[in-house]
């Protein structure tokens, strides 16, 4: 039951709705076209109280670039091309918390019942389409399109200005739905912070986030530092599992708040497809999310996740390929490379240890066959944007069946499409089966 202040408010959020251009919804499995057009339907916060703040964008905030604009329903027409994902989603998400309770409280694994379903998601073999999610995560870090780090992804229309509410210091991004409402988009901001290339009231909380998810042992580099919990317990290596998982669990974290943000969006749109991307840290929060509900996920630049699903005692659904990361080899975040007392990370107190991301990973070479060097100033949205997705590649340029064990010609990349679609402008998904975080870690 949802209690009453909340219920108040998402029955004006819906009534709102209705100034959209007549919405049709359809059932999860049948979206039919195979590319979108989706409008900027609300941008969403987190205040200093953990209170989630909504802001609905109607269609009367846009305004056409010129008055001979030939569109006359207020969309953006984006390049973004679907294809059939499957996905695992728990049954009963009751169910999937008592199992997460149990397996914290008892250690002990619960038998969950998953729905195995196909559904639209993003084409991740499509550059065009990686390019505009790309440019959607981009966005989620600025206020409004008169930001010059704004990107225009409209077909002639521009984004009116709306600013996030005073208080607002978390999680916060935007919220894009199809002109059908079919499918939604939740793009979630990522870290706001001098050593990323901003900053804000958001980078107290971001950078906790990041510390607690993406290190060893909250934070505890080395005696120098000032950890982030007190699960540190001394002779070297050595931290208390128990005690970090208590300190993820805590409510005013992200996940948590991403989780009943989620949960608002199944409320506004029930028959939805919903997708959920994100950069960097916005990316791992995206795929943790996408694990729990079984949403497809797209990242870019996003820290090693794996991880903190675990601390977090997220049910293992039987596969986690509706999860698809993007991201380069001159980054050291998403790479595992940014530790050391020389660097960036760690001259701007941030323990990004981990390296082990979920699903699959998309990764250009850009050290090897672009001679970039490694550099934290290449982690940035907009590196990945302008240097790698608008360029044009070669047809096999990132493709290399040689790193797949079991190379499947139909699931490459690299094969023509008979609609426009990818060319080998994309490096194959693969999943990191061998990798190992925290290796010199005891955890007790």
């Amino acid at each position: 039951m949802l209690p009453s202040s909340l219920q108040s408010f998402l029955s004006i959020l819906l009534l709102s709705l209705g100034t959209h251009s007549s919405p049709t919804q359809h059932p999860l499995n049948t979206p039919k076209s195979s590319h979108l057009q989706f409008q900027l339907r609300h941008l969403h916060a987190t205040g200093n109280n953990s209170r989630i703040i909504f802001k609905d964008v109607h269609t009367s905030s846009f305004a056409p670039l010129a008055p001979s604009s030939p569109s006359s329903d207020l969309t953006w027409s984006l390049p973004v091309r679907t294809s059939v994902t499957k996905r695992h989603r728990p049954k009963d998400l009751r169910e999937f918390a008592r199992a997460r309770r149990r397996s914290r409280d008892l250690g002990e694994s619960a038998i969950l019942e998953w729905i195995e379903e196909d559904v639209d998601g993003p084409d991740v073999t499509d550059r065009g389409t990686v390019l505009e999610l790309a440019k959607m995560t981009n966005n989620a870090y600025v206020e409004d399109d008169k930001n010059k780090e704004w990107y225009n992804i409209g077909d002639g229309w521009n984004h009116t200005r709306f600013g996030w509410e005073p208080d607002a210091d978390g999680f916060r991004g935007h919220v894009f739905a199809s002109t059908d409402n079919s499918t939604v988009i939740l793009s979630i901001k990522g870290t706001s912070a001098g050593l990323f290339g901003g900053g804000g009231p958001t980078a107290k909380k971001d950078k906790l986030n990041d510390n607690l998810l993406f290190s060893c042992c909250c934070a505890r580099i080395s005696w120098q530092w000032t950890t982030v919990c007190d699960c540190y317990r001394g002779g070297g290596y050595s931290c208390d599992q128990t005690c970090l998982e208590g300190a993820l669990a805590e409510e005013s974290l992200f996940y948590p708040i991403g989780i009943n943000l989620y949960n608002n969006l199944t409320y506004i749109y029930p028959h939805a497809n919903i997708w959920v991307i994100g950069h960097s840290l916005g990316g791992a929060l995206a795929s943790l999310i996408g694990v729990t509900f079984g949403a497809p996920v797209v990242t870019f630049e996003a820290p090693g996740e794996r991880m903190a699903a675990r601390r977090l005692h997220l049910p293992s659904p039987p596969s986690t390929q509706h999860v698809t990361h993007f991201y380069h080899t001159a980054d050291p975040i998403p790479m595992g490379v940014c530790t050391g007392p020389l660097s960036s990370c760690w001259l701007g107190g941030y323990a990004m240890e981990s390296r082990c991301h979920l699903g699959r990973s998309a990764v250009f070479d850009t050290v090897t066959k672009l001679g970039w060097s490694v550099d934290v100033r290449t982690h940035g949205i907009v590196a990945i944007i302008d240097r790698l997705l608008s360029q044009e590649w070669e047809k096999g340029t990132w493709t290399d069946n040689s790193t797949d064990p079991n190379p499947d010609p139909s699931k490459d990349p690299g094969k023509d499409k008979d609609e426009g679609g990818s060319k080998g402008e994309l490096p194959l998904a693969l999943p990191e089966d061998d990798c190992v975080d925290c290796f010199s870690w005891e955890y007790q």
